[in-house]
C-alpha cells in the first residue's frame, strides 16, 4: 500500500488545545469539530480556496455550507460592504436600502410580494413557521424526513431510521436530534418520507385540518442534495391548497444558488412563504422571510411578532444588494453550474475507469455523490445505504488539500471563483483520483484475513 498523505497541523492542534479551555469542543459550532487532531482553524480564504493556520491550502467545496457563492473575499461584494459601514451599522431603525434589496428579491422570485429581513436561516424559518401559525390559527406542521430547517426546537425532529425495522409495517419512530428538546413538542411535528406520494396524501387526510404549514427543501441541503420529484412538490402544493395549509419552501441553501428564482422556479411551484439566507450576500449574515402579501401582512401588531436588533444591518444589506445584482445581471450562475458539471464529469471519468458504480443527486451547483448506481431519493434509503467509501475518501481528500464535508450528508458546493481559478478543477481531480485509489487500497487491506 502506498504511503498515506499527511498534513502539518501543528498550529491547528495547538490552537485546539487552547480553544477547548474556553470553547466547548474548541469551536463555535459543533459541526466544525472534526476530531481533536483534525479540527482545522482558518487563517484566510480567497476565491475558491482557504488556508489554515499551518499554511495548508485547500480547494473548498463546503464554502461555509454554501454562502460563498461568488468565492471568498469577493472584491465586488466586499467593496459594497465597506460602503455599508459608512452608513453606521445598526440603528434599530430602517434605511432606504431595505426597499432596494426587497425589490430585487421580488424581481428575481416571481411569487414574492413582501419581504422581512432576518440574520440567519434558522431565524428566518422560525419566523416563517410562526407566521404560518398566526395566519392559520393552527399549531401543528409537516416536515419531510431528511430536511434541515435550522437549530430550533420545532425543527429538530427526525426519523430514527437506525433503529427501524424495514420489514415492519410501521414508520420509524420520530425522535429529537438533540438533548434539551421538550418532548411535548413532538405531538406537533408530523414527518413524511420524501417522494412517497401515497404517504403524503395519507398524512394530509389524517392531520391536514390541524396543520399550519408544510416545510420542504425540494433539494435537501443537509441530506446529500437528495431532490424531490416535480410530482411530489406539486402534489404538496395541491394538498396544502385543499386543506388550508401554508406551503413553506425553505430556500436557505438553494435560494439564489440553483436559479435566480430559487428552487421553486425550477419546480414551477409557488409557495405561500419562502426563506432565503446563505447565498444572498456571499457570506455576510442576512436572511429573509418572503411570500404572498395576504400572509406577510400578518406580521405586525396584533399578528405575528417579528423583529431583531441586527436585522437589515447596513453592512450585510449592502453586501446583499451587490451580490444579488451580480447573480441577477451577470452569467455567474451559469458559470457555477458549468463548473459543477465539469467537476462531476471529471470525477465520473476517474470512477468509471476503475469500475466503481456511482451517481449524483441535487443540482450542479450543490450536488451529492453516491457510490451506488442509483442515488437514493429519500432519507430512509440514504440512511440504510453504504456510505463508508465516501467517508473514507473524504478523509483522504482533506489530507490532499480538498475540503468537503467529512461525511456524505452535505453536498459539494460550487462558487464562481472555482471556475475563474484555472487550477481548481485540475487540483481537485488529481486529489480525487489519489483519494479513490487510497480508499480502494484501504478497504482491500481491511478485507484481507489477519
Amino acid at each position: 500500500m502506498r504511503a498515506l498523505p499527511t498534513r502539518n497541523l501543528t498550529n491547528s492542534n495547538a490552537q485546539f488545545k487552547k480553544a477547548i479551555t474556553r470553547l466547548p469542543l474548541g469551536v463555535s459550532s459543533t459541526f466544525r469539530y472534526w476530531g481533536d487532531d483534525r479540527t482545522i482553524y482558518v487563517d484566510h480564504g480567497k476565491g475558491g480556496r482557504i488556508w489554515d493556520v499551518d499554511g495548508n491550502a485547500y480547494v473548498d467545496y463546503r464554502l461555509g455550507y454554501g454562502p460563498a457563492i461568488l468565492g471568498y473575499a469577493d472584491d465586488r461584494v466586499d467593496a459594497a460592504a465597506r460602503k455599508g459601514m459608512d452608513v453606521g451599522g445598526v440603528f434599530a431603525l430602517s434605511t432606504e436600502r431595505e426597499m432596494i434589496v426587497a425589490d430585487r428579491i421580488a424581481k428575481m422570485v416571481p411569487g414574492v410580494d413582501l419581504v422581512r429581513f432576518s440574520n440567519s436561516g434558522t431565524e428566518a424559518v422560525m419566523a416563517a413557521l410562526r407566521l404560518a401559525r398566526a395566519h392559520t390559527g393552527r399549531d401543528s406542521y409537516l416536515l419531510v424526513e431528511g430536511g434541515y430547517h435550522g437549530l430550533f426546537d420545532a425543527a429538530m425532529w427526525m426519523a430514527n431510521v437506525e433503529d427501524w425495522d424495514q420489514k415492519s409495517n410501521r414508520d420509524p419512530e420520530v425522535v429529537s436530534y438533540s438533548k434539551g428538546i421538550p418532548q411535548e413538542l413532538k405531538t406537533l411535528a408530523h414527518l413524511v418520507p420524501m417522494n412517497n406520494l401515497q404517504r403524503l396524501e395519507d398524512t394530509f387526510k389524517r392531520y391536514g385540518n390541524t396543520m399550519a404549514a408544510m416545510l420542504i427543501e425540494p433539494i435537501q441541503g443537509n441530506c446529500c442534495g437528495i431532490a424531490a420529484t416535480t410530482e411530489y412538490v406539486r402534489l404538496a402544493r395541491k394538498l396544502c391548497d385543499d386543506y388550508g395549509v401554508l406551503l413553506i419552501i425553505d430556500e436557505v441553501k438553494t435560494g439564489f444558488r440553483v436559479a435566480k428564482g430559487g428552487v421553486q422556479s425550477l419546480y414551477g411551484v409557488t409557495p405561500d412563504i419562502c426563506t432565503f439566507a446563505k447565498a444572498m450576500a456571499n457570506g455576510y449574515p442576512i436572511a429573509v422571510v418572503a411570500g404572498r402579501e395576504e400572509i406577510m401582512r400578518t406580521f405586525g401588531y396584533g399578528g405575528a411578532a417579528h423583529g431583531g436588533t441586527y436585522t437589515a444591518h447596513s453592512v450585510s444589506l449592502a453586501a446583499a444588494e451587490e451580490c444579488l445584482r451580480i447573480l441577477d445581471e451577470t452569467p455567474a450562475l451559469e458559470t457555477i453550474a458549468a463548473y459543477g458539471e465539469a467537476l462531476k464529469k471529471g470525477i465520473s471519468e476517474i470512477l468509471n475507469h476503475r469500475g466503481i458504480a456511482h451517481s449524483y443527486a441535487g443540482h450542479s451547483s450543490m450536488f451529492g455523490l453516491f457510490f451506488a448506481e442509483k442515488a437514493p431519493d429519500n432519507y430512509r434509503a440514504w440512511k440504510k445505504s453504504d456510505y463508508s467509501f465516501y467517508d473514507q475518501m473524504a478523509y483522504f481528500l482533506h489530507d490532499l488539500g480538498i475540503i468537503c464535508e467529512p461525511d456524505s450528508r452535505e453536498p459539494w458546493f460550487i462558487c464562481e471563483a472555482h471556475a475563474k481559478d484555472a487550477a481548481c478543477l485540475k487540483d481537485t481531480l488529481k486529489a480525487v483520483e489519489m483519494a479513490v485509489d487510497l480508499t480502494l487500497e484501504h478497504f482491500e487491506a481491511e478485507a484481507k484475513p489477519a
